[in-house]
């Protein structure tokens, strides 16, 4: 087994992890909840995978973790509270081209 490309695996997995928890802290600015959660999910999903020796899952998995940073980047605007009690969404230029979806008032409370 070649030393090197295991490093070169440990650096990728490691960039694509901080990828996508910088793409989760930037998404949920504001938002304790989502953020411990998000971040506690990616966590759980890389070490799920940590004993993954296969080059094409690797291949696979590495991609799938740009794919969630891409979409936590720019398919996901967080909603936010305002002083009228009412919900504002801001999508800014990176959201150019998402659906945006405004979740039921019900959702909203269920959540809260």
């Amino acid at each position: 087994m070649g030393g090197g490309s295991v490093t070169g695996r440990a650096v990728e997995a490691l960039t694509a992890y901080r990828v996508l928890l910088r793409a989760t802290r930037r998404t949920f600015a504001g938002d304790s909840l989502m953020l411990t959660q998000s971040a506690a999910e990616v966590r759980k999903k890389f070490e799920e995978n940590r004993g993954v020796t296969s080059e094409t899952e690797i291949q696979r998995l590495l991609e799938e973790a740009r794919e969630a940073s891409h979409f936590i980047s720019n398919m996901i605007v967080q909603a936010k509270l305002n002083s009228r009690g009412g919900y504002e969404v801001k999508p800014g230029q990176e959201h150019v081209g998402a659906t945006l979806e405004v979740p039921s008032e019900e959702i909203i409370r269920e959540s809260g």
